[in-house]
């Protein structure tokens, strides 16, 4: 699809002498890299093509992947397909423990399979709240997780467990269910 509206522009551009191919240059460019960039920022780490695969690209942490990550992986992406360097791009990926390419390695990336949760284990949107302390990573799953299956439990069960944790938030009960769920937001990384 990049490539047939790039051939399609190319066409009236060349018209425009050295000019027109400038100009080509500059779209053949945004097309080719800042396409990938933009839409992975903006689409939830998916360009058109791994939605329709069912790939995302995220942090290393799980996070959604940010702008520095996305423009350091795509850079190296041309560094990838360079001639006589396809091996260092094999090779990254057979050494990596999470078969990650070069790119991904460096940006501290990588491309899941996304996975649609079902209705009742999505975290509910709320205004994202920093925790006021660093927590472990199985803390941070965990608190995650909490809010993704809390629509599954009586309010009285996720008072409960909310409660659990008032040294943390500083709340009981309700207000502590939401500071949770807004704290998970944070984690994952929403405004």
């Amino acid at each position: 699809l990049r490539l047939a509206v790039l051939f399609v522009a190319m066409i009236p551009l060349s018209l425009f002498g050295k000019g027109g191919n400038g100009l080509a240059m500059l779209l053949m460019f945004a097309l080719l890299w800042a396409y990938s960039v933009v839409c992975e920022v903006w689409l939830d780490g998916q360009t058109l093509g791994k939605r329709a695969l069912g790939l995302r690209v995220v942090n290393a942490d799980g996070t959604p992947v940010t702008w520095l990550p996305s423009v350091v992986r795509n850079l190296l992406r041309v560094v990838d397909a360079l001639p006589g360097v396809y091996g260092v791009g094999l090779a990254s990926t057979l050494i990596d423990p999470h078969a990650r390419r070069l790119g991904d390695i460096v940006a501290g990336t990588m491309v899941i399979h996304a996975q649609e949760l079902p209705a009742g284990q999505q975290v509910p949107t709320l205004a994202a709240l920093p925790l006021p302390l660093v927590l472990a990573a199985d803390e941070q799953a965990a608190l995650v997780e909490f809010a993704e299956r809390a629509g599954q439990l009586t309010v009285q069960r996720q008072e409960e467990l909310a409660n659990l944790l008032t040294p943390l938030t500083g709340q009981r009960d309700t207000a502590a269910i939401r500071q949770l769920v807004a704290h998970a937001n944070w984690l994952l990384g929403r405004a």
